[in-house]
């Protein structure tokens, strides 16, 4: 074997452990006991140590310095090759099992103080977490000659940096100040909506749910479709997994967290399996991911074409009552609202609660805000954004699980994601000209399509940028999402 067959070998064997970490992960949200919550954390703290020291081995660093690949793809796969084995001789392996360790007690504690609104409860556990994501965050820097809080970003979305992300948020905050009280007052004029008349039983949720995913283009042979108390979509490439949660009383929980975890998994499942368990063979990072989510969820489906089509498959499933109109629907839907809830956000607000966790979080890695001072900035960072402030720490600071699993740098993916689903879908509508026609019949393929030449099968070959320019013949481009945003909201 050559040297860089040897890396091929010994990377896939890496990435079949993280399979099986992810597994365990989606068990832990979907099926697993309470009980079982302190062995769980202890296999995956094995398993991320297991894969460190086979990353970490110095047979990789040598063949690392022989191997050579021919060919865009392998050549590409070598350099990411290189780039992981960078970050991972960062971290010793000590750290690393403690970090799982620490994020897995925490997460766990997390759960019961956000059901009880009690930041006390989960304080010295996030401190810990903190603690070792500083240290992480320092080990990183010192290696790949980013800052602290760059090289946690750069877990998440290669090749971005706080230096890129900073201006386009705050000139976002900027434009939503002032659309923000334009956008309300044209709803103000326009009216209430008709609020759905239930109930909707979750049993015909569910039917439907998993109708519209395998509509979409989810194989029933490669997915599953299961319960947890915030959605996602976990697994793997062959074997994906999305959870959502029903309530009787509103359907739009289900329905619209299946068609967003759907565009995750759409991604997943359109990645080249030529390079399956291959560094190049992966997804572009988080912010990429996020445009896929997006791109389905924000773009197509609750675009008035597909929401003629929604309401038909609502009225077959719950009933013919006139709340179930498209038009009342949108109202319904796409309704811009200030709220605490980053979930339940609309998506002119939703960047002002990513622009909000930004700064915190970073703050936090650069050591200028401590956990014990994190609900009163949380609340005072609301205030300034959206004139709004928290009741309690539930629908404040212990609203999401991120910090509390240690995912750190995390945050911005969701908006630089949802800016890119605007600019990727403005290209496929130039490409694709039947496409809202398709949408009406509740056809992705169309839009699915072209996601799979100009996204999907792109996987890692490129950086976020990169793969923005191939797409669509830009890079990043904020003014397209604003564009939407105001096509949607602003106009009257």
């Amino acid at each position: 074997m050559t040297a860089y067959d040897r890396l091929l070998a010994r990377f896939s064997r890496i990435a079949a452990l993280g399979e099986a970490a992810a597994m365990l992960h989606w068990d832990a949200s979907a099926m697993m006991p309470l009980g079982g919550g302190t062995a769980r954390g202890e296999q995956l703290a094995t398993l991320a140590g297991l894969s460190h020291e086979m990353l970490t081995d110095p047979c990789v660093e040598d063949d690392l310095a022989e191997a050579e690949a021919e060919g865009e793809w392998h050549a590409a796969n070598l350099a990411l090759m290189r780039r992981t084995h960078l970050r991972a001789t960062a971290l010793p392996v000590e750290l690393v099992e403690a970090t799982a360790r620490a994020n897995s007690a925490c997460e766990k504690v997390w759960r019961d103080a956000k059901a009880r609104s009690d930041f006390s409860a989960v304080r010295p556990f996030l401190e810990e977490v903190l603690r070792l994501q500083r240290e992480t965050a320092q080990a990183l820097a010192a290696r790949t000659g980013l800052s602290a809080y760059d090289a946690l970003m750069d877990s998440f979305q290669r090749g971005v940096t706080a230096a890129e992300v900073e201006p386009v948020f705050e000139a976002y905050a900027a434009w939503l100040a002032e659309a923000l009280p334009r956008a309300e007052d044209i709803q103000a004029r326009q009216g209430e909506p008709l609020p759905l008349r239930g109930p909707f039983p979750a049993a015909a949720q569910r039917e439907l749910c998993r109708s519209l995913s395998l509509r979409l283009g989810l194989e029933e042979s490669h997915s599953r479709l299961d319960e947890s108390l915030h959605p996602f979509c976990g697994g793997t490439p062959t074997d994906v997994r999305i959870t959502t949660f029903y309530s009787e009383a509103d359907p739009a929980k289900a329905i619209l967290g299946v068609l967003h975890e759907t565009g995750h998994a759409l991604y997943e499942r359109g990645l080249p399996a030529g390079f399956a368990r291959q560094p190049v063979g992966e997804a572009a990072g988080m912010a990429a991911h996020e445009s896929q989510s997006l791109i389905v969820e924000m773009q197509a489906c609750r675009s008035d074409p597909f929401l003629r089509f929604l309401s038909g498959e609502m009225r077959a499933s719950f009933g013919d009552d006139p709340s179930l109109d498209a038009g009342n629907l949108a109202r319904n839907w796409r309704r811009v609202e200030r709220g605490f809830i980053r979930v339940d956000a609309d998506e002119m607000t939703y960047p002002a609660h990513v622009i909000l966790r930004f700064r915190l979080e970073r703050a936090m890695i650069e050591g200028r805000l401590e956990v014990a001072d994190l609900p009163g900035a949380w609340a005072e960072g609301l205030r300034v954004l959206l004139g709004i402030t928290p009741p309690d720490d539930a629908r404040g600071c212990l609203q999401d699980i991120h910090w509390h699993d240690g995912a750190f740098g995390y945050f911005p993916s969701y908006t630089l994601g949802a800016m890119a689903a605007a600019q990727l879908m403005k290209a496929a509508r130039a490409a694709e000209p039947g496409l809202d026609a398709a949408l009406e019949r509740g056809d992705l393929s169309p839009l699915l399509g072209w996601l799979r030449r100009e996204v999907h099968g792109r996987a890692s070959l490129l950086g976020f940028q990169d793969l923005m320019r191939a797409a669509t013949g830009k890079g990043l481009d904020p003014s397209d999402f604003t564009a939407h945003l105001s096509a949607r909201y602003l106009a009257e």
